[in-house]
């Protein structure tokens, strides 16, 4: 007993020591040599790992970027000074899954737990960009009685705007897109912005509301104990939440399937991520409702669904298809041991060390032979590359699908075969995601060697089993509708409202013909 609580001792030092170490670096400066051996080492490794790295941008211009920034590298900086020169370069690749991640402050365990005992500050609201303006569009809680609608003009004096510009640089799209930036950043924007200020306790904004200018501050409240408790009860895993795949930091589900009328002959799938987890279920219970309703048309909605699982993208096809089908092409590397760059080892604790070094011949072999050689290039197996049956439940009725900028990585592969198989009707907007694939699957988890920014490089190259539009765009809609700020204010969609329309007429004219 006397051993266990020595070795609980020695790990919480440890932490406490990782802590201080970490923050300390990231408030160091280094100097300018040091950084530019940085950004000559993230070349290198993108040029060893990532299988089509010159898809949007040509080598010179690339180079040319490098050499540019290097250039200006004049003096010492911070790993966050640095981090906002770097990643505008990597951006520039136009290839959405390629991003260093930020050198963020780390926090003690006593720190988190006063935070989590703390109401966010900015994170309770809902946000919306257009442009270079942000605006508030929900306010749930009521805070200051803010109303949705409400442009922030400025935080703590900083114009808004300032901060958009520079942080719209940070994010990486797939080729010539541009839905995809007002989504992801305003998902991001408080990201970057705590990552340059901090956690404040207490924020001031100045806002414009019907013409009228107003300053509010906003402070982070601590939690009563009946919003702790609300906390643990949206912690606990119920049959419907691990069903829905909840997600108690949201208050969402990932997964949910109703109708939308009282006959039942048009059903309604929502995915705001395809995380895989009890996907299996999900899917046979839902496709098993419709065929016992036998409803006639089927609306998938994949709008702000940023992506995630191939193998659930694949199932949730096999509940669509006609026919056998083979969803993706097969999967490109650069190498024959590119597998085995995925940091096995990565955040593993002393005893999950000890378990997967035992297990590491058998995950070497495995990756060792999932690999191939085909008129000179590597590729790596994936079940979704074989030709796939459709399920007994299959839904042989009319498919929309809802798409918009913020439909990403795998909704865009899913879209994509979708439309190339005139399997359903895309109604929204040009998806964030490329229409002819992406370079993601698994990911070599790099460190530059001197300011330690974490830099992830995917390492296959995922694309659609389709004929590809060459057209360095994301999938585009059949039906092109967009949604402003003021139909999210009054939560209408007229998205949906189209293809519920178009459903009634098509309903009235077999009736007609009767």
């Amino acid at each position: 007993m006397k051993n266990y609580s020595v070795i609980l001792l020695l790990a919480i030092f440890s932490s406490c020591a990782s802590v201080k170490k970490h923050n300390e670096q990231r408030a160091s400066r280094i100097p300018p040599e040091q950084l530019k051996e940085d950004v000559d080492f993230a070349y290198s490794k993108l040029q060893q790992m990532h299988p089509q790295l010159y898809w949007y941008i040509p080598r010179k211009e690339l180079e040319r970027k490098f050499d540019s920034l290097k250039q200006t590298i004049t003096e010492p900086l911070t790993p966050l000074q640095f981090y906002f020169k770097l990643q505008p370069v990597i951006a520039g690749i136009r290839e959405g899954h390629l991003s260093l991640r930020i050198p963020r402050k780390k926090f003690t365990k006593e720190e988190i737990k006063r935070l989590e005992h703390q109401k966010g500050m900015f994170s309770r609201f809902e946000y919306y960009i257009s442009g270079d303006r942000m605006y508030i569009i929900q306010n749930k809680d009521s805070i200051e009685h803010i109303k949705p609608g409400t442009e922030i003009l400025s935080i703590n004096n900083v114009p808004v705007s300032d901060y958009i510009k520079k942080y719209r640089s940070l994010i990486s799209s797939d080729g010539d897109n541009t839905t995809f930036h007002p989504y992801f950043l305003k998902d991001l924007f408080f990201n970057f912005y705590t990552a340059e200020n901090g956690f404040d306790s207490k924020a001031t904004l100045e806002t414009l509301y019907n013409g009228k200018k107003r300053t509010y501050t906003l402070t982070r409240e601590t939690k009563s104990d009946s919003d702790l408790e609300k906390d643990k009860e949206m912690q606990k895993k119920t049959p419907e939440k691990k069903l829905n795949d909840y997600v108690a930091s949201s208050n969402s589900y990932n997964r949910s399937f109703r109708f939308l009328d009282k006959d039942s002959t048009i059903a309604y799938i929502k995915v705001k991520s395809f995380s895989r987890d009890y996907s299996d279920k999900f899917y046979k219970k839902a496709f098993a409702s419709i065929n016992h309703s036998k409803s006639s048309y089927l609306i998938i909605d994949v709008r702000n669904n940023y992506g995630g699982s191939l193998y659930e993208i694949n199932n949730l096809y096999s509940y669509l298809a006609d026919a056998p089908f083979t969803l993706i092409k097969p999967s490109q590397l650069t190498s024959r041991n590119a597998p085995l760059r995925t940091n096995y080892f990565r955040k593993s604790t002393p005893l999950e060390y000890a378990l997967k070094s035992i297990a590491y011949p058998s995950y070497f072999l495995a990756q060792t032979f999932s690999t191939y050689k085909k008129d000179g290039k590597v590729f790596y197996k994936m079940k979704a590359d074989k030709p796939t049956k459709p399920k007994k439940e299959a839904f042989h009725g009319k498919v929309f699908v809802l798409i918009n900028g913020g439909s990403f990585s795998a909704s865009s592969i899913i879209t994509a075969k979708l439309k190339n198989d005139k399997r359903a009707t895309l109604v929204g907007e040009e998806t964030g995601g490329a229409n002819d694939g992406t370079v993601a699957g698994f990911y070599s988890y790099q460190k530059l060697p001197n300011s330690e920014i974490r830099f992830p490089i995917g390492l296959l190259l995922v694309q659609p089993n389709i004929n590809f539009s060459d057209s360095r765009k994301g999938v585009v809609p059949d039906v092109t509708i967009i949604e402003n700020m003021q139909d999210i204010i009054d939560q209408k969609d007229p998205q949906l409202d189209w293809i519920i329309n178009e459903i009634a007429k098509e309903k009235e004219k077999e009736n007609k013909s009767k």
